[in-house]
C-alpha cells in the first residue's frame, strides 16, 4: 500500500519554508513539529500572519493542499500521481492563477513533489513534459533560495553549419554575440506558458475613441464575460463578430487600450500583405472555456 507523505516532517518543513518565502515571512515563526499542524493548518496560520485575505479560489487552493498532503513517499506510487499532474498541466500554464505570478498552490505542490521529481531518470522526466516545464517555471519565478536543488532541463538547441571566416568576419561575429544571446533566450520561451482558450463573442461594438479598434464581450466559460479590445475594425464589422467562436489568450495582464479595459488577446491570421485579417477558428465542437494545446 502506498504511504502518504503527510507524516513526513522534512517535507512538511520544506512546504512551510516555501510558503513563508512566498509571503516574505520568517519560517522560524512557524513550527511544523507541533502535533496537529498539518499542511492546511500551517498554511492558514501563515496566511493570517501575512495579513493577506483568503484567495477567491480558496477551494481550489485547499484541493491542491490535499494533493500535497497525500502525495506518496514511495517512488512507484508517486509515478502514477505525477502522470495525473502532468495531464492536468497539459491544459494550463500553472495550477492556479494567470501564470504571471505563481500562486501559493503552485508553491505548495512544487515543494511536495520536488524531491520525487529530482530523483527521476532523464527518460522518466521525458514522459512528464508538462510537469517539467511547470517546475522549471516555478523555480525561475519564486525566490526559494537554497531550499531546493535546481532542476536542470535539457533544452533542444540548434547549431547551424558555419563557413570558415576570416579574421575580420570573426571580429564582427564577436561584436554580435550579446544580440545572439538575447535571441537564444527568446527561443526558450514556450507556447505552453500561454493560456489559450475557446471563446464565444456575445457582443461587439466600435471603440468610442479609436477607429481601428473594436470592443468585444467574450464568453470563456467563466462567471462573467471578458471584455477584450482588438484591432479588427478595418477587417470585421461588429455584426460579423457577434456570435462568432474565437481563440484567445486569457493569461495576459489586463490593461486599458485607449481608456477601455481589455482582458485578453484574440488570436488572428492574415494574408501576406495584411489586407485580410480574421480571428482564428477553434476546433469543431470546442466549447467556450476549453483549452487549446499544441502537440510536440
Amino acid at each position: 500500500m502506498a504511504t502518504s507523505g503527510n507524516n513526513d516532517p522534512k517535507r512538511r518543513q520544506l512546504i512551510v519554508s516555501s510558503i513563508c518565502k512566498h509571503f516574505s515571512l520568517d519560517p522560524k515563526a512557524f513550527s511544523s513539529e507541533v502535533p496537529g499542524n498539518d499542511i492546511k493548518n500551517l498554511y492558514l496560520n501563515i496566511l493570517k500572519s501575512s495579513g493577506k485575505e483568503s484567495p477567491k479560489n480558496n477551494d481550489e487552493v485547499m484541493k491542491w493542499i490535499a494533493f500535497a498532503e497525500s502525495f506518496p513517499k514511495d517512488s512507484k506510487a508517486c509515478h502514477g500521481v505525477l502522470n495525473e499532474l502532468n495531464a492536468d498541466l497539459a491544459q494550463k500554464s500553472v495550477l492556479l492563477g494567470n501564470g504571471f505570478t505563481p500562486s501559493e498552490a503552485d508553491v505548495i505542490v512544487f515543494s511536495a513533489v520536488h524531491n520525487s521529481v529530482i530523483g527521476l531518470s532523464n527518460s522518466e522526466k521525458d514522459k512528464l513534459p508538462h510537469v517539467m516545464r511547470w517546475m522549471d517555471y516555478i523555480q525561475s519565478k519564486e525566490d526559494l533560495g537554497a531550499l531546493f536543488q535546481k532542476i536542470l532541463l535539457e533544452k533542444p538547441g540548434f547549431e547551424p553549419q558555419k563557413k570558415a571566416k576570416g579574421d575580420k568576419e570573426a571580429v564582427q561575429e564577436k561584436k554580435k554575440a550579446p544580440e545572439t544571446e538575447a535571441s537564444d533566450k527568446d527561443k526558450e520561451l514556450s507556447v505552453s506558458l500561454l493560456n489559450i482558450q475557446v471563446g464565444l463573442i456575445c457582443k461587439a461594438w466600435k471603440h468610442p475613441s479609436a477607429d481601428s479598434l473594436l470592443v468585444e464581450e467574450i464568453d470563456v466559460g467563466e462567471a462573467k464575460l471578458r471584455q477584450v479590445v482588438s484591432g479588427l475594425a478595418k477587417y470585421c464589422s461588429p455584426e460579423q463578430l457577434t456570435n462568432r467562436r474565437v481563440v484567445l489568450i486569457t493569461n495576459v495582464k489586463p490593461g486599458k487600450l485607449r481608456d477601455v479595459m481589455s482582458e485578453g488577446l484574440v488570436l488572428c491570421a492574415s494574408n501576406e500583405d495584411h489586407t485580410a485579417v480574421e480571428p482564428l477558428l477553434p476546433p469543431e465542437g470546442a466549447k467556450p472555456g476549453e483549452h487549446v494545446s499544441f502537440s510536440g
